[in-house]
C-alpha cells in the first residue's frame, strides 16, 4: 500500500523525487573499505549513495579511452604523483568553490583548481624498539650511511609511495645525489623488497630488520588489528627530515572527471568530504591527518607527536615522478 501511495503521489505531482535518486559515481584508488564509513555518512546525511569503482592502475589511462561516454562523476587518489597524471591526461576539470578554498588550505590544492588535497601522511621510519635507540634515525639522507647495512626493509622501490619519496629527494639535491642516495639505501637493504608497509613493520618484530620506511597511518590500522598489533607494539615512530627541510608528506585528493554526468551531487561530495564530518572521519578511521585547520588527529595518532612538514611544494614533487621511477629502475631496487 505504501509503495502504491507513493506512485499515486508521483503521478499526481504532490512530491518531489525522493533525494536518494541522486547518485555520485566515483573511481578510487583506495580501497572500497576505507571509502565505506564515508559512502555511508554521506548517505546518511544527504540521500546521495555513491557508486565506488576499485581502479587501482590505469586510472588515467582508462578516463582517456572512455572519453565523454565515461560514467565517472569524480576520482579519489592517493598519492600526488597520480592526481598530477590524471590532471595531464586532461580528464578533469577545475572546480570553482568557496568552500573547498576556504577548508582546503593552498599548499594542498591545485592553483587551477583542478585537484584538491583531502588528507595528508607522514613517510616515516618504523624503528624497532630493543635494537634503535630513540634519536637514532634523523633525516632520510642517513638511510643510505653503511651503518645500516642488512638492517632496513622496505616496500618495492617504485612502489607510488616510495617513488614520491625519491622525487622529493630530487627536489631537494637533484637526480645525482638521489640516485646515489637509492643505491646506498639498496644496499642497506636485509631482504627483497616486498609486501606492503605493514609487512615491513612485521619484519620488524620477526628480527629480519631493525627500521623501515612507511606511511604514518598504517600504524594505526595495525593497532587496531588484533593480528597485527604486536608489529605495531614492537616499533616506534621516528620523523626523519631532509637536511635543510622537513618532514617528507603526500595527500590523498580528488578531482571531478571533464565528464562528470552528476556534477552537482559531486561537487556536494566533494565539499562534504572537505568538512568536518568528513574530516573527523578520515582522522578516526583511518588514521591520517585532516587538511581543515581546526579538526583534530585522532588521540592516538596525537600520541605519535609533532613534526614539521618538508617544505618542498607537492607539485614539484610530483614533476620529479618520471626520474624518480627511472633511477628505481636502473639500479634495480627491487632486484
Amino acid at each position: 500500500m505504501q509503495i502504491r501511495l507513493f506512485a499515486l503521489a508521483l503521478a499526481l505531482g504532490s512530491i518531489a523525487l525522493p533525494a536518494f535518486a541522486d547518485e555520485v559515481n566515483v573511481y578510487s584508488h583506495r580501497q572500497p573499505e576505507l571509502i565505506k564509513p564515508l559512502a555511508d555518512a554521506f548517505k546518511a546525511e544527504t540521500g546521495i549513495a555513491l557508486n565506488i569503482a576499485f581502479v587501482d592502475k590505469g586510472m588515467a589511462e582508462r578516463l582517456v579511452a572512455e572519453g565523454s561516454r565515461s560514467p565517472a562523476d569524480l576520482v579519489l587518489t592517493v598519492d600526488i604523483a597520480r592526481l598530477t597524471q590524471i590532471v595531464e591526461a586532461g580528464v578533469t576539470q577545475p572546480i570553482a568553490s568557496e568552500v573547498l578554498k576556504a577548508n582546503i588550505p593552498a599548499a594542498l590544492r591545485a592553483g587551477d583548481d583542478q585537484w584538491f588535497g583531502l588528507t595528508s601522511r607522514a613517510r616515516i621510519i618504523y624503528a624497532s624498539k630493543d635494537r634503535v635507540a630513540p634519536g637514532e634515525v634523523t633525516t632520510y639522507e642517513d638511510l643510505a650511511d653503511p651503518k645500516w647495512i642488512g638492517r632496513i626493509c622496505s616496500r618495492s622501490g617504485t612502489n607510488d609511495y616510495n617513488v614520491a619519496l625519491l622525487g622529493a629527494m630530487i627536489a631537494h639535491h637533484g637526480e645525482d645525489y638521489a640516485k646515489t642516495w637509492a643505491e646506498g639505501l639498496k644496499a642497506n637493504l636485509g631482504r627483497r623488497p616486498a609486501g606492503g608497509d605493514r609487512d615491513q613493520a612485521k619484519a620488524i618484530w620477526a628480527g629480519e630488520c631493525d627500521i623501515a620506511i612507511g606511511n604514518t597511518y598504517y600504524m594505526g590500522q595495525m593497532v587496531n588489528d588484533p593480528e597485527q598489533k604486536a608489529w605495531a607494539d614492537a616499533v616506534r615512530i621516528a620523523f626523519p627530515v631532509f637536511e635543510n627541510g622537513g618532514t617528507h608528506l603526500n595527500v590523498s585528493g580528488v578531482a571531478m572527471t571533464k565528464s562528470a554526468p552528476n556534477k552537482d551531487a559531486a561537487l556536494k561530495f566533494m565539499e562534504w568530504l572537505s568538512g568536518d564530518v568528513a574530516q573527523k572521519i578520515y582522522a578516526e578511521t583511518n588514521f591520517e591527518y585532516p587538511v581543515k585547520p581546526g579538526v583534530e588527529r585522532s588521540a592516538l595518532v596525537q600520541s605519535w607527536g609533532t613534526f614539521t612538514p618538508d617544505s618542498i611544494d607537492l607539485t614539484t614533487v610530483a614533476k620529479a615522478r618520471p626520474a624518480a621511477l627511472r633511477i628505481m629502475e636502473e639500479i634495480d631496487f627491487d632486484g
